[in-house]
């Protein structure tokens, strides 16, 4: 079975944390890429400015409130670029707004996720997402 490569983009480094120790303590051993803001992960997805050896990611994981480039600014340019626009992009976020729901839809994410705040509910989340895009979906590469 091939391993699923994860580009987590996630400014709160205790989430980041939180979501790599969870993939890590499942026994599927799925690989994971971080970066803090939207503008880095363009350059990561460009193979740009330091991540020249990144590799292509299967599934985009992505927060809405980030530094500089808002995460739905992320997936709208992520979205109408047909280099990336067949990654598929989960939404991983505290927002439960309707109006982020409903306008990251429209931008064509293909999960939209509310973080619980809860440890052990966020932990089981995390594990279903896993082998959910990790090992049960197919994607076209």
């Amino acid at each position: 079975m091939e391993l699923v490569h994860f580009l987590l983009i996630e400014d709160n480094d205790a989430h980041a944390e939180l979501l790599e120790q969870t993939f890590e303590a499942n026994r599927f051993t799925n690989k994971i890429s971080h970066v803090p803001s939207a503008d880095l992960a363009i350059k990561f997805l460009r193979q740009e400015a330091g991540y020249e050896d990144a590799e292509r990611p299967h599934v985009i994981l992505l927060d809405l409130n980030l530094p500089g480039m808002s995460g739905l600014e992320f997936l709208e340019l992520v979205k109408s670029d047909p280099e990336y626009k067949a990654i598929p992009v989960v939404v991983l976020t505290t927002s439960s707004s309707p109006t982020d729901l409903t306008r990251a839809y429209e931008l064509y994410a293909n999960s939209y996720l509310t973080k619980p705040v809860d440890f052990g509910r966020f932990a089981e989340m995390v594990d279903h997402l896993n082998l959910y895009w990790g090992v049960m979906n197919v994607s076209p590469d």
